[in-house]
């Protein structure tokens, strides 16, 4: 049951070029029923292996000759982002139970919304002067970094548009980029989530991690497979209903 819905939640990210934890979140509290932290935390820790086996798949698809000359943005975000993951997870150490579920809430509903936006709306770059770019590209970082540790995501889903706007590069290349950022970014909130009780969790629960991530990588390369199969007029809107009532089942949970 965990494999299948570890693989289900892969096939929805990889259809739409996403890794799926942020439906794999609201999965982990309201059917298998981890606690907030925990469930941030076990997200966490599969997020990050499906991103480390997706580096090399992704070198092979966009070569590393093709991203070294957007390199800087890498460095650019990452100066915000790591400060940024550190932040998020502190928090989420920090926050009562009923406040963190609120938290995650609203985050999936800035998901939706965000994944509707970037998929029906022509994303063009802003054309920003280079020294406002540096900063902007800063500020952002820190707050992807916030929400990808406090949602336990590698953060895809806001970094590939902020990419694509603030640094004017394809959307296939912002993807790559998107996962040289993410790896970091996850092991830096990780680091700091390891300094609490609730990190147990992952040894409390290996077969589970094991089973659910492993469905999670063999439904990402089917979702992959599966691209453009359903017109994102009838996929994303599903989606985006599929997080708002995630959203609501969150924010009421006990």
């Amino acid at each position: 049951m965990v494999f299948i819905s570890g693989a289900g939640i892969g096939v929805l990210g990889g259809m739409i070029g996403l890794g799926g934890a942020e439906f794999r979140l609201p999965l982990l509290i309201g059917v298998f029923a981890f606690a907030a932290l925990p469930a941030i935390i076990m997200n966490k820790a599969m997020s990050l292996i499906v991103v480390i086996t997706a580096i090399p798949a992704r070198l092979i698809s966009v070569p590393l000759d093709e991203l070294s000359p957007y390199l800087y943005v890498v460095v650019n975000l990452l100066a915000g982002s790591l400060i940024g993951a550190w932040i998020g997870a502190h928090w989420a150490t920090k926050l009562a139970s009923k406040t963190l579920y609120r938290v995650i809430a609203i985050l999936l509903v800035l998901i939706a919304v965000l994944l509707f936006v970037t998929h029906f709306f022509a994303m063009e770059p802003l054309g920003v002067p280079v020294v406002p770019r540096i900063i902007l590209g800063i500020i952002a970082g820190v707050i992807i970094g916030v929400v990808a540790a406090l949602m336990g995501v590698a953060g895809g889903e806001l970094l590939i548009p902020t990419i694509v706007l603030l640094y004017g590069a394809d959307i296939k290349i912002a993807g790559s980029l998107s996962l040289l950022i993410s790896l970091p970014t996850m092991l830096v909130a990780f680091a700091r989530y390891s300094r609490d009780n609730s990190f147990q969790v992952l040894g409390q629960n290996k077969g589970f991690l094991i089973a659910m991530t492993a469905g999670s990588i063999a439904g990402t390369i089917v979702g992959g497979l599966l691209l453009g199969v359903i017109p994102d007029a009838i996929l994303i809107p599903l989606l985006v209903l599929l997080l708002l009532l995630s959203s609501i089942k969150v924010w009421n949970h006990k």
